[in-house]
C-alpha cells in the first residue's frame, strides 16, 4: 500500500490487522492477531443494546533516530480501567493493555508515518460487551480490541485558529452521568450538535454545564484550556468533564515554566478575559479558538490568525517530546 505521508488526513485506513482478547469465565484469554477488519458479534451483545462500550486514543511516533515510541500508554490504560468500572466491565490489566498495544504496532510497523511528516500511528483500544443479554444487565463476555491507523493532523492548517459555537439546546452529558469517563455513547449524543455547528460554519461546539448553563464544561471532543491575561493556565473543573491526558501533560509543561495552573470552575462570561483559548486532546494536541459565538453574543480571543505565544510555546514543547526532539524528562514515552 502506497501512502502519501504529506497528504495524510485524520481518517481510518486499513492496516495489516488488529489484536483481540476475549474475557469469559472470569479471565482474559491470550489474544490473537486478526487480519480482517471485522467483528463477529452476537446479535444480542450488550454493546449494541445497552451501550457497554468504551474506547481510548493514543499515538505512536517515529523519532529522528528511527525508533518508534508510544506516548503515555499507561495513562490511557488507567483511564480505560476507570471507564470499565463505571460500566460494570472487567478491567483490562495494565500489562495486558500495554502488551496488546505493542503487539499490534509491531505487526503494522510499515504504517507508522516517518519522522518529519507530522503524522503518527493512531492507536484505538476498544472494550465492549460482546456477550448476549436481553435483560438490562452486564454481559458475561467481553472483547478488548486494539486497532491502529496512520493519521496526519486532525485539523488541517496546523495551529490555525477556529471558531466555536455554544448550542444551548444541547447538553453533552447529565450532571451525575458518565461525562467523566470515555463512554462511547457520550460521542453519539454530540453527533447532531456537531453537524449543526459545522453547517453554521463552526469547527467545534462548546458545551456548558447541564445544570445551569453558566459554567464551561468542554468542547465536543476536547478539553478547554485558557491563558489568562496575567499568564495563568486555566482549565475548567467539572464532574462532567473527561480527564484529558493531553491537558494533564500541558499542565505539567506550564508548571515547568513557572506558570500558575488553575483547575477550577470557569464562568462562561470569564472567557472574555482570556488572552488565549484552545481545545486540547490526543488527536489535536492544541487547536486555538479565536471566536466563540453564543446566540447573538460574539467573544473574540487572541490573534485573528495564528496561535497565541503561550499556547504556541506549550505546543512546540509537547510535540518535541513526542517525536524525541526534546528530552523526555517526565517519562512519558515508552519503547515498542
Amino acid at each position: 500500500m502506497s501512502i502519501d505521508w504529506q497528504r495524510l488526513g485524520f481518517q481510518y485506513l486499513d492496516t495489516n490487522g488488529h489484536v483481540c482478547h476475549v474475557w469469559r469465565d472470569g479471565r482474559w484469554d491470550a489474544g490473537e492477531f486478526v487480519q480482517e477488519p471485522y467483528l463477529r458479534l452476537h446479535i444480542a451483545a450488550t454493546a449494541l443494546h445497552y451501550g457497554q462500550a468504551c474506547f481510548e486514543g493514543l499515538k505512536a511516533f517515529c523519532r529522528r533516530d528511527g525508533e518508534i515510541r508510544l506516548f503515555r500508554p499507561l495513562d490511557n490504560a488507567r483511564r480505560m480501567a476507570a471507564t470499565a468500572r463505571r460500566l460494570c466491565i472487567p478491567e483490562v490489566p495494565e500489562e495486558l493493555f500495554l502488551d496488546a498495544v505493542r503487539r499490534v504496532i509491531r505487526a503494522n510497523l510499515e504504517f507508522v508515518p516517518p519522522y518529519g511528516t507530522g503524522g503518527s500511528l493512531y492507536v484505538r483500544p476498544l472494550l465492549i460487551g460482546s456477550g448476549p443479554q436481553i435483560g438490562v444487565s452486564p454481559a458475561t463476555e467481553y472483547a478488548f480490541l486494539v486497532l491502529v491507523t496512520p493519521v496526519g493532523a486532525y485539523y488541517k492548517g496546523g495551529l490555525t485558529p477556529v471558531r466555536a459555537t455554544v448550542l444551548d439546546q444541547y447538553d453533552r452529558t447529565a450532571p451525575l452521568g458518565v461525562g467523566n469517563v470515555k463512554v462511547a455513547g457520550n460521542y453519539a449524543a454530540g453527533l447532531e450538535p456537531h453537524l449543526i455547528a459545522q453547517r453554521q460554519g463552526f469547527a467545534i461546539e462548546l458545551y456548558l454545564d447541564a445544570r445551569e448553563h453558566r459554567y464551561v464544561d468542554e468542547f465536543g471532543t476536547s478539553n478547554l484550556i485558557g491563558i489568562s491575561r496575567d499568564g495563568a493556565y486555566v482549565t475548567p473543573r467539572s464532574d462532567s468533564i473527561l480527564p484529558s491526558i493531553t491537558n494533564h501533560g500541558l499542565q505539567e509543561l506550564a508548571r515547568e515554566r513557572g506558570m500558575d495552573v488553575q483547575v477550577r470552575p470557569v464562568l462562561f462570561e470569564e472567557l472574555r478575559s482570556f488572552a488565549e483559548v484552545a481545545a486540547c486532546g490526543t488527536a489535536v494536541v492544541i487547536t486555538p479558538v479565536n471566536e466563540i459565538v453564543r446566540g447573538g453574543e460574539v467573544i473574540r480571543i487572541g490573534p485573528a490568525t495564528g496561535c497565541g505565544p503561550v499556547l504556541q510555546s506549550l505546543y512546540e514543547r509537547y510535540t518535541a517530546i513526542q517525536v524525541g526532539d526534546a528530552e523526555d524528562v517526565f517519562g512519558w514515552t515508552v519503547a515498542i
